[in-house]
């Protein structure tokens, strides 16, 4: 059994945070962490208010993957492709703080996020093959369709480990900032811009965009989405704010 708190959920003013809480074992996933991270995704998707969700880590590093000693136990795969599959699908715009370690299937999680900030010391490894472990299909799309399949090949297969720069150059990173501090900083703006935009927009093409990047859009969905935000409230109020230089206030309707 790891030592530690299981993950936490926090929600205030249109943003939930879920922390990995850790930090001694550098925040490693245990058996029953699994499931309360998918009951707090369920509860997040719930909570209609929220437009952002963030993942972090306490302690030095993001998360050093699943607990390798319980293996055996269940199918580790199995298990956290369904949850890096529900992150992906989550409704809310989903971020990343990484930091220190990102190893082994916590690479996929915060690669089914769509934003993914970073500072210096942060690296990612996958160490997959060399403990015999075939990574899951989910993760395996990911990792193709996101980073480009020799990046895939050099992660999955070579078992190479990424630092900070090279995370940035193969896109895994969307931003590499000086240091923690800074790092926060430009998360609260990211997460101020996205607050911003008007939801009726910005969540459906999250969903629409994962699906066109996945082969599996919704053309029915997707016209039914246009036209919800071209008849919305929010799009004349986001043309008047634009006409009259101020900012605009969207009530998701």
């Amino acid at each position: 059994m790891s030592s530690g708190l299981a993950p936490q959920l926090e929600l205030a003013g249109g943003v939930a945070r879920i922390t990995l809480r850790r930090p001694r074992q550098a925040n490693r996933l245990a058996v029953d962490d699994l499931g309360t991270l998918h009951g707090l995704l369920e509860e997040v998707n719930a909570s209609e208010g929220v437009r952002v969700l963030v993942l972090v880590g306490e302690g030095r590093h993001f998360c050093s993957g699943f607990d390798l000693g319980a293996l055996g136990a269940i199918d580790a795969g199995a298990r956290f492709g369904e949850l890096a599959d529900a992150l992906e699908a989550a409704r809310p715009i989903t971020i990343a703080r990484l930091h220190g370690g990102v190893y082994g299937g916590a690479a996929d999680l915060a690669l089914a996020c769509d934003f993914r900030l970073g500072a210096p010391a942060v690296e990612m490894f996958v160490p997959a093959a060399r403990i015999g472990l075939h990574f899951y299909a989910g993760g395996l799309r990911r990792f193709v369709n996101r980073l480009g399949l020799a990046t895939a090949k050099q992660v999955l297969l070579a078992g190479r480990t990424l630092d900070a720069s090279a995370l940035l150059g193969c896109g895994y990173l969307d931003q590499l900032l000086p240091d923690v501090a800074t790092l926060d900083d430009a998360l609260a703006a990211l997460t101020a811009e996205l607050l911003a935009m008007a939801p009726l927009a910005l969540l459906p093409m999250k969903q629409h965009l994962n699906a066109l990047a996945a082969g599996r859009l919704d053309p029915a969905q997707l016209a039914a989405d246009i036209l919800k935000a071209r008849d919305s409230a929010d799009l004349a109020e986001g043309q008047a704010a634009w006409a009259g230089k101020r900012p605009a206030k969207f009530k998701g309707g």
